[in-house]
């Protein structure tokens, strides 16, 4: 039996900011509740909504108890990038903000991104400048976005790219559910590339807009198995969405790592069981879109790790 989201406070309104927040959290009470302070500090007063993952830790007992002004989407079970989907879906707001529960958004960049997107109707998917860190340290990510071979646009604000860091971004509503959202199949780590593709296949700009800043905190300690996990996707983005030659001189490479690298190995064995539902989904891009691609892994800028 499918079950429905439970939207604890029903449907969030569009009457105040035009940026709204979702949040895709799972047992991670603490640092969500930090995050949150944050958020309902900031001058634009955004409407939040956090799509909690079936969280056992007590998520939804500290959000009804300290946050009762937050919106929460409990969700039956642990969807991954999914939930961000259902909760642009329960927003209506015009343009919808991704906070990951370890992140959050400067003083006035939402207001700077709606001004953007109101001033560029292309404009599906911007990708903010993050700091990293109690230091604000800049991420590596941001010098190879802003570097991108693809150049800017002249109906498109900032730099063109087919990548970002989802924490770190911003979507036009109608543009994210016209491509689909985060695809299921990749469930997390890496899954921003897939999404950047289809915006660009379904005629949507996707850039990098250095003035819209964004605030990352992850964790100290390494992610178990985010290296695996993020190779998995990669490969299964190729599959998905590239040709046939470029996916399998990925899969050659990937197995030929396998035989000393046990994250490679494990990325392999994945990707194998998936791939029967990538190859089911398999939709190539439009060729302007794998010039652009190809172009990007000449410059050998992949996804965020």
């Amino acid at each position: 039996m499918n079950h429905a989201p439970d939207m604890n406070h029903g449907p969030v309104g569009s009457n105040h900011a035009p940026v709204g927040v979702v949040i895709a959290t799972r047992n991670r009470a603490p640092s969500l509740a930090r995050t949150l302070r944050h958020l309902l500090d900031l001058p634009e007063r955004p409407q939040v909504l956090v799509a909690d993952n079936a969280s056992t830790d007590g998520t939804r007992d500290l959000l009804a108890r300290d946050f009762p002004q937050v919106r929460v989407l409990s969700l039956p079970s642990n969807r991954g990038a999914l939930a961000r989907t259902h909760g642009v879906r329960a927003l209506d707001t015009p343009y919808v903000a991704f906070s990951d529960d370890d992140s959050w958004w400067a003083p006035g960049a939402l207001s700077r991104a709606a001004r953007l997107f109101d001033a560029h109707p292309r404009l599906g998917l911007l990708s903010a400048h993050t700091l990293v860190g109690p230091a604000a340290g800049p991420d590596p990510l941001n010098d190879m976005l802003a570097t991108s071979p693809l150049g800017p646009a002249a109906d498109l604000p900032g730099t063109q790219v087919l990548g970002f860091l989802a924490c770190a971004s911003v979507v036009r509503r109608s543009a994210y559910l016209d491509a689909g959202g985060f695809h299921p199949l990749l469930f997390f780590g890496g899954e921003e590339t897939l999404l950047a593709y289809d915006l660009a296949a379904r005629g949507w700009g996707v850039t990098h807009c250095p003035d819209v800043v964004a605030h990352h905190h992850p964790a100290p300690s390494p992610r178990t198995g985010r290296p695996a996990t993020v190779r998995r996707n990669a490969l299964l983005t190729a599959w998905l969405r590239r040709p046939l030659p470029y996916a399998l001189a990925r899969t050659r490479d990937l197995a030929a790592e396998a035989r000393h690298d046990p994250h490679a190995r494990h990325a392999l064995r994945q990707t194998l069981v998936r791939l029967p539902a990538a190859l089911r989904a398999r939709r190539p891009l439009p060729p302007h879109v794998e010039r652009a691609a190809g172009s990007l892994d000449a410059a050998d800028i992949g996804a965020p790790v």
